[in-house]
Order: structure tokens, then C-alpha cells, then sequence
């Protein structure tokens, strides 16, 4: 088995998600109860399979940093959430094969939103590095 690293963006991917286009924090609380508890059931089927490895949501607030030499204060680019993508959550699972991940994935984006429509919000999937190559010369 193979872990993987599902992350939910609250914009982004390769084009606008269809059912995405209001932020959360506009849905009724019925809208969010059924997001979450969609959200809650994924993550017993997964558990109760031995796929579940472990998951959160995120805050949208989020701060990029990088290190600018020696003695000088890391920088940042301010908390400007409306300038970059903004990842929501997030879940590792343990598959066999990549195409389950896929097929995790994509029952994730089915999640509801508003109105209870699927989500259809874009999905990164990305695998764990394994050991890293051996470099000989």
C-alpha cells in the first residue's frame, strides 16, 4: 500500500469548480452540518477499510514565509488569502494502487455545497516520496 496526500482547495485547480463559487462562510449552517457530516462519513469508510491515515480542515488564513539570510527576520507575504490558493483540508490515505486514490479523490469532490449539489471542487492527489533514489557516480 501507498500513502497519499488529498488536499482540498478552497479555489484552484485547473479551472473553477461548477458548485465552489460561494466561499463556505456564506452557506446556511445546514449547508455546512451536511458538508461536514459527508466529510465525517468518508473518513468512517476509510477507517473501517484500513485506508484512513488521518485528516483536518484548515483555516483559510495562512501566511506564505521564507527564510532571508542570516540574522534578518523571516519574510512573509501578509495575510492576503485573495492572492493565492488557499488549501481547506486535507486527508492521507493508504491505497493500493494510485486509481483508488483517484476514485477517493473524486468521491471527495462529491461532497455537497450549496443548495446539497456535489461540490465538484478540484482534488490535488499527491503520493508520499518512497526512499529516496541512490545516487552513484
Amino acid at each position: 500500500m501507498a500513502k497519499y496526500l488529498l488536499l482540498k482547495h478552497y479555489r484552484g485547480g485547473p479551472k473553477q469548480m461548477p458548485n465552489a463559487e460561494r466561499p463556505m462562510d456564506e452557506w446556511t449552517p445546514q449547508e455546512v452540518t451536511d458538508h461536514i457530516a459527508f466529510m465525517d462519513r468518508m473518513a468512517d469508510d476509510l477507517r473501517e477499510r484500513g485506508e484512513w491515515v488521518s485528516g483536518a480542515a484548515l483555516s483559510p488564513e495562512g501566511t506564505f514565509v521564507r527564510y532571508d539570510g542570516e540574522g534578518r527576520p523571516p519574510v512573509t507575504d501578509g495575510p492576503f488569502a485573495e492572492t493565492k490558493d488557499v488549501v481547506a483540508g486535507w486527508m492521507v490515505i493508504d491505497m493500493d494502487t494510485l486509481e483508488q486514490a483517484h476514485e477517493a479523490a473524486a468521491h471527495l469532490s462529491s461532497a455537497p455545497g450549496p443548495g446539497g449539489r456535489p461540490l465538484q471542487e478540484w482534488i490535488e492527489v499527491r503520493p508520499f516520496l518512497g526512499n529516496p533514489p541512490t545516487v552513484t557516480e
